[in-house]
Parts: structure tokens; C-alpha cells; sequence
């Protein structure tokens, strides 16, 4: 095959003055922005702690590239948008993710998609697979680093359960059609605390939504309650987490809870009343109008005590649209009325429906491993490139544009930065275009990094 070695390409002239480009710029990275994860990373150690949860059982003389640069090298790359091990081929030799990564040498390239495939294919039986990792000790991560975020114990937390589906177009194990998402799928469990994240495993699609959720509530409770032991803890979650078992273990465990109620005639019935209210209000406005019901209900068969039950008799111009929770809070004045227990408090729990958005910006959706093991590994990787960049948003950004962006808006406005890399015995220096737009923000975001980590 011919052999193209062009190294200037011309274009049409600018008036007077010719254009011309050429692939002759030195090492340039397209992703200066990400220094500023890795202070973040320098400020909560991450990346160190997470190294801890893995077992190398690599002979140490034969090893080429350490287990902490690998995670490192897969998380930043996540982070920054790089779905595939594939990109890593032409990664591993940008000196930006190795300094990320903390590569000592940066002439010395990275590890490439075959190495770092191994360190995921956990679960099988190969002969090349020699690390290990715990998950239970990556879970505990999670609830060591939303305990640390916070300077002084919070009054109350409000935990937020959701799950969802991961569509799967292969044979994986486990897999099982889900006929409310219309695909084959996996239905991972996530839960949060704000837009902390605190829980990300992956689970068969042929179970309901609340399966081992109060497993890993009562994990994550005993943890913080080992720190603090006086907060209150709420949960919430829609009608699919609504089950005797859950909701018996939070009475007995001091522990509050707001479920979304599928509604039922009998439910229907209690709010006769109200939604006829309701219809003539909004005839006379034209306007949706709600009118809400406090009461006490209980199941037929399935509960094992009565509970108190929030109605909203909701009429809209296209018809009634009756709505039910069930808590454990009691009416105290104003503060927990039927109205601003489901509007101020219920509904925003579709603040966790975002956040699970942004778990899917940063590819927590490939579950294309052969094991349900290194599926959940690739989750877990996801997860934590979350809290990086979750941290960013609360700590470096939390007074610009961006403290309430999403992480993709953040990777594409901050982190996706062309920078020159200048590197001496003594230096390393990235230069980033002087015509950023988002100049401001990132230096705010380096001042209240660095403030962040000089007080912790």
C-alpha cells in the first residue's frame, strides 16, 4: 500500500494569508480539565482506598503495570467519556492519563485493552487471572466516603431507593425478560443520599424491584449509625419497594419511611370525596387542582398492621389522577401535613431518577462481560468515577453555572480541554487554550479544591 508521510495539509487561504495544518504539535491531551479530578482524588483518596479492596496475585517481579494505575487509568477514563477498553490502545501513551494515573515514567506507556480486560474478568476460571476484589469492602467505600463529605453529623438523611433496567442484546448469565422495560435486561438496585451515591449492585431482571433492598439498607444504616448514632434516617421510594418486609424493618429499626401506594378501589374509594372536590375546582379554573386525604388504611392479607396513608385527589383537564404514599411520620403542625408530605418530601425523589441518568453517562450500562461478577466490577468502576465527579460538582463547583450540571454537561464544558504538555526535569506544565470559555469556573473549582484539601 502506498505510504502517505504528508506532514503539512493546505487549505483554502484566509484573504491574503495561506492556511495550512500539520499533525506536528507535540503531546497534546484533549483532556486538561481533568486535573481537576485529580485533586478531588488527592482530597478524599479515592483512588488509594479503592486499591485496597483488590488482591494482586501477580508475582511482583513479573508485573509491568500496578494495580493502582490500572483502576486509576480505567476510572479517569470513564470519567472522561472513554466507553471502551479499545480507546485505551491510543490512551496509554497520553501523558495526561498518566499523570492521572500516576505513572512515575511518562515515557513509558500505559496498560493496554488486554491488560486491563484481565483486571475485569473476574468469575472465571483463567489462567491469566490473578486479581481479585471484594465487594463488600467496596461498598463500605462508598459509606466511609458520604460519612467524610460531611464536617459536622446531619440532624436527618433521606436515603433514596430506585431501580432500573440495563438492556442486554447478548447471553448473559441471569438474563431475564422484563416485561415492563420490554427487553431482556439486568435491574440494578441503586440507592442515594442527595446526589451521593451509596449503593450500585446489579441484580437478575427475574425478581421485583425490591429484592435484597432491605439487605442493603440495613448494611448502610449500620454503617452510619456506627458514626452517627442519633441521626434519623428516612427512606423513599416508589409503590415497588412498598412491602411488609420493608416496612416492618424500619419500625423496628427506628427508621422512617415515605413509599409510594398502588392505588386499588378500596383506595379509590377514600378519596371519593376529595376528588369530586377536586373535578370542581378544576372546572371552575381550568387548572389542575389537588385536594389531599390523611387517613389510616390496611391491607386485606399482605400488611401486618395498620398505617398511615397520604391520598391525593388530583383532577386534571384530561381526567382524575388519584395518588397514594405510605409513612411512618407522623403529623407534627405543618411540617409533615398530607400535602407536604407528598409534594415538598415524595416527590423529590425524582431527583434519584437523574442521578441514575448520570450513573448512565458514565457507562454503567455495559454489562457485556460473560460473568454477572465482572458486569458488577464494571458498575462499581462506574461508581466511582461518579463520586469523582459528583465531588467536583459539590465541592470545586458548588458556586458556578455548573453546581447543578449534570456529569456530562461537566465532562464536556471542563474536562474536555485541549492542553499542550510541556514537560522538563522540574515541571510539568499543561498549557490550555487561552480562549476557554469556562475559565472562570475552572478557577474557581481549583480554589475551593485546594481550600477543601488544605483544611481536611
Amino acid at each position: 500500500m502506498t505510504e502517505c508521510n504528508q506532514e503539512t495539509f493546505a487549505f483554502t487561504a484566509h484573504f491574503s494569508r495561506r492556511v495550512e495544518a500539520g499533525f506536528n504539535a507535540g503531546q497534546v491531551s484533549t483532556d486538561g480539565g481533568a486535573l481537576l479530578l485529580r485533586e478531588v482524588d488527592r482530597k478524599i483518596e479515592l483512588l488509594s482506598r479503592l486499591a485496597v479492596c483488590f488482591s494482586d496475585g501477580r508475582s511482583p517481579l513479573l508485573v509491568k503495570h500496578q494495580l493502582p494505575e490500572m483502576l486509576a487509568q480505567r476510572i479517569y477514563g470513564l470519567a472522561l467519556g472513554y466507553e471502551d477498553l479499545n480507546d485505551h490502545e491510543q490512551l496509554r501513551s497520553d501523558p495526561l492519563l498518566a499523570v492521572l494515573s500516576g505513572k512515575r515514567d511518562l515515557d513509558e506507556p500505559l496498560a493496554g485493552k488486554s491488560t486491563l480486560n484481565r483486571l475485569e474478568l473476574v468469575g472465571r476460571s483463567l489462567r491469566y487471572h490473578k486479581i481479585a476484589y471484594s465487594a463488600e469492602a467496596m461498598d463500605r467505600l462508598l459509606g466511609d466516603l458520604y460519612i467524610e463529605s460531611h464536617t459536622t453529623p446531619p440532624e436527618q438523611i433521606v436515603l433514596d431507593l430506585d431501580a432500573t433496567d440495563v438492556p442486554l442484546y447478548g447471553h448473559q448469565p441471569e438474563r431475564f425478560f422484563h416485561g415492563y422495560y420490554d427487553s431482556y435486561c439486568y435491574l440494578p438496585l441503586y440507592i442515594f443520599a442527595g446526589d451521593q451515591l451509596l449503593c450500585a449492585r446489579l441484580r437478575a431482571a427475574s425478581q421485583n424491584a425490591a429484592a435484597g433492598a432491605v439487605g442493603e439498607v440495613s448494611r448502610i444504616v449500620t454503617q452510619v449509625r456506627e458514626r452517627w448514632p442519633e441521626v434519623r434516617i428516612v427512606l423513599r421510594a416508589d409503590s415497588g419497594f412498598c412491602n411488609d418486609k420493608m416496612m416492618s424493618w424500619c419500625e423496628a429499626n427506628r427508621v422512617d419511611y415515605v413509599f409510594g401506594l398502588a392505588r386499588n378501589p378500596r383506595l379509590e374509594a377514600a378519596l371519593v370525596e376529595q376528588l369530586a372536590q377536586a373535578k370542581e375546582l378544576c372546572l371552575c379554573s381550568g387548572k389542575a387542582a389537588r385536594v389531599f386525604r390523611d387517613f389510616w388504611y390496611c391491607t386485606l392479607h399482605s400488611w401486618s398492621r395498620t398505617r398511615r396513608v397520604v391520598g391525593k385527589a388530583e383532577h386534571t383537564p384530561d381526567g382524575s389522577n388519584p395518588r397514594f404514599v405510605v409513612t411512618s411520620l407522623k403529623r407534627t403542625h405543618t411540617a409533615y401535613d398530607a400535602r407536604a408530605l407528598y409534594e415538598d418530601l415524595y416527590c423529590a425523589r425524582g431527583e434519584a431518577e437523574n442521578r441514575i441518568g448520570e450513573q448512565f453517562e458514565l457507562f454503567a450500562d455495559r454489562a457485556s462481560s460473560a460473568t454477572m461478577a465482572a458486569n458488577q466490577l464494571r458498575m462499581s468502576f462506574s461508581a466511582m468515577a461518579y463520586v469523582l465527579a459528583d465531588t467536583l460538582r459539590r465541592v470545586g463547583l458548588r458556586h458556578s453555572q455548573f453546581a447543578d450540571a449534570s456529569v456530562q454537561t461537566i465532562r464536556l464544558k471542563l474536562l474536555k480541554l485541549g492542553a499542550q504538555v510541556r514537560t522538563s526535569a522540574r515541571r510539568i506544565y499543561f498549557a490550555i487554550a487561552s480562549g476557554c470559555p469556562n475559565k472562570a469556573e475552572f478557577a474557581l473549582a481549583h480554589i475551593y479544591l485546594l481550600r477543601a484539601f488544605s483544611s481536611a
